[in-house]
């Protein structure tokens, strides 16, 4: 879950609070960074690996989605600027994802927790590449010989 602190600057005139929209647009410009950079990442690795038989088949479904997620970000982008809210900081550590905004004369800062994180960032990356929403790949821990055998 989210964490989020609301400082007001020292303004004669109170601004109105964030909402919670407006909190869901930073919250959705953080995945659709790191959504972003992970999708280019990947296609780069694909294409240079050289253990894909197929590598363009993979790189032109991963390239769809870094698309996706671009036109995304864009919107959000704008999203952003018409509610007058500016992202200052991304910061990342081993606790998760923290971010600090300014909107109407407030400035606030979200920390999400990376099981949180990754979570909803495996989620929406697996809408963008087209495929179901749970999980049907085994944890390599649990994964036994047999069990791979049939899944292919």
């Amino acid at each position: 879950m989210a964490t989020t602190k609301r400082n007001p600057l020292n303004t004669p005139i109170i601004p109105e609070d964030i909402t919670k929209d407006e909190e869901s647009l930073v919250r959705s410009y953080l995945l659709l960074t790191f959504i972003h950079k992970v999708f280019e990442r990947d296609c780069r690795v694909i294409g240079k690996s050289g253990l894909f038989k197929t590598p363009q088949l993979y790189m032109e479904l991963v390239s769809g989605a870094t698309k996706k997620t671009s036109l995304m970000l864009q919107e959000v982008t704008r999203e952003l600027t018409s509610h007058n809210l500016k992202i200052t900081t991304i910061r990342q550590d081993q606790r998760g994802v923290e971010a600090q905004y300014s909107c109407r004369g407030y400035v606030g800062e979200m920390n999400i927790p990376w099981p949180g994180f990754r979570s909803e960032m495996l989620l929406r990356m697996r809408a963008y590449l087209g495929l179901t929403p749970e999980l049907n790949v085994l944890p390599r821990e649990e994964a036994t010989v047999e069990q791979m055998a049939l899944s292919i």
